[in-house]
């Protein structure tokens, strides 16, 4: 192999002969050899609604804020209002570029005064770390890229809850229970010291785990132990975007890009006008609020059994309106669903469209988001 070919090859996690000893089928995602799927991925999809499921989610990226200007910083740096977050919670939000376009969609989590740990998508992880970089210019703050050193594992499900109780200590059990959604704490699982989360990208209840690389294929284990008698499968990438389709959740380079704003992604209510910082894009999103996006975001029901796909064309009364970003057959809901970026003035619930599925007209209805909701 040349050297070219060597570097031009997908990353792979530390999980990797994990998910090889296990028989998946594997996928370039982000430039990582990233697990697709273990046997059926319906199965898979469906094992995280009524069970759970584990992800390896170790491709994403972890990036270390901190410093006295760390809350600041980040409020320059990202749209939301990052500073007033409290210590032991998230938030999502944001990086723009200064026309307003999205770089990236990311969480971050205060872990103290002066510390935050923000994770940005795979793909865009080393373009974050590097804006990053250029924007902590003149600001009291130290960025450290830990991506490469550090493995995040997603427990998701109903039973999430239950297997994480089966893995921690009892004195640490209520911290478990009681942990709040879009929230974070130090935990010890497996006798492994993780930073234990509340979060998810599949509209179930859920929990990530970030810890090094060195000790992710024990704790990945140890979770499939405790959790295979409670219906923990292990979950591919398949169906982490059918999950999140149904969540309708956005995923970056479909619903979002260099070429969406806030406003067109459904996002708007993510920026912060309110806070003092002049945050990059915000005089381009001042002036796209003013004026009103020329797309929106919204979910389509379909009435048939064929599914729209990313970029096919959306019509109403023939012409085209909008184009779908993300499309299939919910396995769910049993039903075609899609997100699509639409003329604003087709995007009212119970507008009556249609998708061109290959040159031939199939009924859409624009229906409320999310497509799924988890029983409370």
């Amino acid at each position: 192999m040349t050297t070219t070919a060597a570097q031009a090859a997908p990353a792979q996690t530390a999980l990797y002969p994990e998910h090889a000893a296990l028989g998946a089928s594997f996928t370039d995602f982000g430039g990582w050899d990233m697990p697709l799927k273990y046997g059926s991925e319906l199965a898979e999809h469906r094992a995280v609604r009524a069970a759970a499921g584990l992800f390896d989610l170790s491709h994403m990226g972890e990036i270390r804020v901190t410093g006295p200007d760390a809350g600041k910083f980040l409020n320059t740096a990202l749209v939301g209002n990052l500073a007033v977050v409290a210590v032991g919670r998230a938030k999502y939000s944001l990086m723009c570029d200064a026309a307003g376009g999205i770089i990236d969609d990311l969480i971050s989590y205060r872990l103290g005064d002066e510390e935050f740990l923000v994770v940005p998508n795979a793909g865009n992880a080393p373009m974050v770390a590097a804006e990053f970089a250029a924007r902590a210019e003149g600001f009291d703050v130290t960025v450290a890229d830990e991506s490469a050193a550090t493995s995040l594992i997603a427990v998701q499900g109903p039973a999430a809850a239950q297997i994480l109780l089966a893995l921690v200590p009892a004195e640490q059990h209520a911290l478990v229970s009681e942990l709040r959604y879009y929230a974070a704490a130090p935990a010890t699982v497996a006798g492994l010291d993780v930073l234990l989360a509340r979060t998810g990208y599949t509209g179930e209840d859920g929990f990530e785990l970030y810890l090094p690389n060195a000790r992710a294929a024990e704790l990945w284990r140890a979770l499939l132990a405790a959790g295979e008698p409670l219906g923990l499968i292990p979950a591919g990438l398949a169906a982490r975007d059918s999950l999140r389709l149904e969540a309708g959740m956005p995923l970056y380079g479909n619903e979002l890009g260099r070429d969406v704003t806030p406003f067109a992604a459904g996002l708007g209510p993510v920026v912060s006008f309110k806070k003092d910082e002049r945050f990059i894009g915000r005089d381009a999103l001042e002036a796209l609020r003013e004026a009103g996006p020329t797309r929106v975001l919204v979910g389509l029901r379909g009435s048939g059994r064929r599914a729209g796909r990313a970029g096919y064309p959306v019509l109403a009364d023939g012409v085209q309106i909008g184009e779908v970003t993300s499309g299939q057959p919910s396995p769910t809901l049993g039903y075609p669903i899609a997100l699509a970026s639409v003329d604003p003035a087709y995007a009212a619930v119970g507008t009556e469209l249609a998708v061109d599925l290959r040159g031939k007209p199939e009924p859409f209805t624009v229906v409320e988001l999310p497509f799924y909701s988890r029983p409370q």
